[in-house]
């Protein structure tokens, strides 16, 4: 009788407890990302990847420095925020050891109107914000170069960490404000123009297609360049339940999620 108890009572066990006698444990991928486009995006995948037992956890973000730490300290598995440039600078400031494991989307650089409502309004000495990390901000220039307000010192390109003391010859006497990428939809009543990343500006209501004054070239190089990223800490990369988040997200599914949602703020590139 007690053999048959026991019999009885660890069969229960076994249906109550997934990861028990046999069934399938549930694997935990956490993800770090910004609100928008990034978890967004991200919540499209999460029913593909139940079916495979991985259940996808997002946790959002609001700044560039932390989702980067999560996923060198192991607190994520991988973030979901930032290009190839950003994330290789910050590797060399911050000791860091991230890798990307394939792209997802573009988000477009734009010069959104403050107090000024067109570029060839801009007055002399007028106030320009721009993001003040290195790879970001160098993105910004380049886009003021292309729209022939400023000049940047010979050299400068998608690969250089440049700062306003880069520019060699500004006519219009631009005043460049290097903030915090986060604030810059934030100021921009109170400047004349401002270069807003992508995710910010979606954030801010903002969208590069229908309310920035110029936007970056994508015909060029920008487009890879800066394309957005799954990064995850080095040795890491081959991770199934990585794999499978890659998978997921670079399907027909997601990219017509990506062009039909954002109209043009943001682009799928796979």
């Amino acid at each position: 009788m007690k053999k048959t108890l026991a019999i009885i009572l660890a069969l229960v066990l076994c249906l109550g407890v997934l990861s028990g006698c046999g069934g399938s444990k549930e694997t935990v991928l956490k993800v770090g990302a910004s609100p928008t486009p990034h978890a967004e995006i991200l919540a499209q995948v999460k029913d593909v990847l139940a079916e495979q037992g991985i259940k996808l956890e997002i946790v959002e973000y609001t700044d560039y420095v932390q989702p980067n730490e999560a996923v060198e300290s192991g607190d994520l598995d991988a973030n979901y925020f930032q290009h190839t440039p950003y994330m290789n600078t910050f590797n060399a400031d911050n000791g860091t050891h991230l890798v990307s494991v394939g792209a997802i989307h573009y988000e477009p650089f734009g010069i959104y109107p403050g107090k000024t409502a067109s570029l060839d309004a801009l007055p002399d000495g007028a106030t320009v914000a721009v993001p003040n990390d290195g790879s970001n901000e160098t993105r910004a220039l380049l886009l003021l170069q292309q729209e022939g307000l400023i000049t940047l010192a010979d050299g400068i390109d998608a690969s250089s960490n440049a700062t306003k003391h880069d520019i060699v010859d500004n006519p219009k006497n631009l005043d460049i404000q290097e903030l915090e990428a986060a604030q810059l939809t934030n100021v921009l009543p109170d400047v004349d123009v401002a270069v807003i990343n992508g995710n910010y500006a979606l954030q801010g209501g903002l969208n590069a297609a229908e309310d920035a004054l110029a936007v970056e070239d994508a015909s060029g190089d920008s487009a890879q360049t800066y394309a957005n990223i799954i990064a995850v800490k080095e040795g890491n990369e081959n991770n199934e339940a990585i794999q499978a988040l890659l998978k997921a997200l670079q399907s027909d599914a997601v990219r017509d999620y990506i062009n039909n949602t954002y109209g043009g703020g943001t682009v799928a590139v796979f």
